[in-house]
């Protein structure tokens, strides 16, 4: 406990550090932001996997696609990397970094606003950012807080203060900058805590032959190239969480702020290395729950005889990896926690500074004003995220799934034939905008939570679909893609 406890306190005067060194080298809107624009090819590229990897993964995301779909649960491992990686940098990072720095586009809805010529989808896709990124960064200070409880014994309500506090410090202090900093950090702790979380797994198993007997044993679906519950509830997971990426606002950000087309490529390469190393990691273990813990050793990952997803893999990584290496997963949890939580909040802060306060009701306000007012939303918006932790809605599988492919549904169909397809008009983006949306969220409200991922990919094909079909009804576009 003695190490645990001083292992944290080191973390927090590095974090305080970098937050330091940040505000240093942030003068501008821009600097806080973008961090000038001049983020080099490997900070950018840990910065996205760790942005896009967050403790949601391994606590409640990996802990129930392994317990659900056993080795099948792998899939979603090749599409992420393959797909929500490799793709995404190979085909639209380059592409963004050009329009960005062309046009001065600094934010998603700057992005719509600025292609179609429209104050509407600007207001409409700012809303949709700050009301459903709520909810996700809620899921993230869930999952970490589960993890903390379940190790340290603290309250729940402890760990989530001293979670915003600091998540709170280093952002509000050097923005962009101490981000891809602690990024670049938290990456190199990730590798390193995947790979101790894989000797153990394989160490305890017998190895990968040995778990495929065993899940097999079990139940043969378990260790079956598509199990249950199915085909399709599988390709809805794999879809929503490698397709979204896309357009997913606090990825697409790090194209905004990398510095030149040479850090595009070095960094699409380190990105998708990290990216499988992290992603099998995760789902592999995942499906070795069954192995390692049941009713009997784990009471506490049970509830009325069935699995408590959230506990399933605290409570794994705490029966097989032992006490002198268990604060490395920590570290690993805490590293994959703020890095997603600081890019929420960087998005979410502008979204309210940039485009809402100085887009709509200050448009000549300054550089400083600008600045100040990210701040003040940033710290805004992390309060309400904890306040709605604090509450416990729901499964945090469910809370993730939900605002995901909400924001897809948004911004998918708008901002892919946006930038890549002249023909493109206003009221198709629109269009696919917000109808993408109301599909996503009228699916979930109708048929409930075992339709969530379903519900987001639909949200997300219609928005695709909507946008050209819509774009050929109503003549000329607006204005021709850079």
């Amino acid at each position: 406990m003695i190490a645990k406890i001083v292992t944290l306190v080191l973390y927090a005067i590095l974090i305080m550090a970098v937050g330091y060194i940040g505000s240093r080298k942030t003068k501008s809107f821009k600097d806080f932001l973008l961090g000038g624009g001049t983020v080099g090819p490997w900070m950018s590229a840990l910065s996205y996997g760790t942005a896009y990897f967050s403790a949601v993964l391994f606590i409640g995301f990996a802990g129930k696609i392994g317990w659900v779909f056993g080795l099948s649960g792998l899939w979603i491992a090749v599409g992420n990397t393959l797909v929500g990686i490799m793709l995404v940098w190979l085909l639209i990072g380059k592409k963004v970094r050009v329009y960005a720095t062309t046009n001065g586009v600094s934010t998603m809805p700057e992005f719509l606003e600025h292609r179609f010529d429209s104050k509407f989808l600007k207001l409409f896709s700012s809303l949709s950012i700050f009301i459903f990124f709520i909810p996700y960064t809620a899921a993230v200070f869930m999952g970490l807080s589960y993890l903390f409880t379940t190790t340290f014994g603290i309250q729940y309500e402890y760990i989530l203060l001293f979670m915003g506090i600091f998540t709170g410090f280093y952002m509000l202090m050097g923005g962009y900058k101490s981000m891809a900093l602690m990024d670049f950090i938290f990456g190199i702790i990730m590798t390193i805590g995947v790979a101790v979380i894989m000797w153990f797994v394989l160490d305890r198993s017998g190895g990968v032959m040995a778990v495929v007997d065993k899940l097999r044993a079990i139940d043969p679906d378990l260790a079956s190239p598509v199990g249950k519950p199915g085909f399709w509830p599988l390709a809805s997971l794999v879809f929503l969480t490698s397709v979204a990426p896309l357009a997913m606002p606090q990825l697409v950000q790090k194209f905004y702020a990398i510095k030149d087309d040479r850090s595009v490529k070095i960094g699409m390469v380190v990105s998708t290395v990290f990216g499988l190393l992290v992603t099998a990691t995760a789902y592999f273990s995942g499906a070795t729950g069954r192995l390692f813990v049941t009713p009997q050793t784990n009471p506490n990952a049970f509830a009325d005889g069935k699995p408590v997803y959230d506990a399933l893999m605290p409570e794994m990584l705490s029966n097989i990896i032992p006490p002198a290496f268990f604060l490395v997963i920590l570290l690993l949890i805490l590293a994959a926690s703020m890095s997603t939580l600081a890019s929420l909040v960087l998005i979410s802060g502008a979204t309210i500074a940039k485009d809402l306060y100085a887009g709509f009701l200050k448009k000549d306000a300054s550089d400083k004003a600008q600045v100040f007012m990210i701040r003040a939303a940033s710290a805004f918006f992390i309060v309400l995220s904890m306040i709605l932790a604090l509450t416990r809605p729901a499964v945090i599988v469910t809370i993730l799934a939900i605002s995901w492919g909400a924001i897809a549904s948004v911004f998918l169909g708008p901002f892919m034939w946006g930038l890549f397809w002249k023909g493109t008009t206003r009221t198709g983006a629109i269009a696919g905008s917000v109808v993408g949306l109301a599909v996503c969220i009228s699916l979930f409200v109708w048929r409930g939570e075992a339709f969530v991922a379903q519900a987001g990919s639909l949200g997300m094909l219609t928005s695709l679909a909507v946008v050209p079909v819509v774009s050929m009804m109503t003549g000329k576009p607006d204005k021709a893609a850079a």
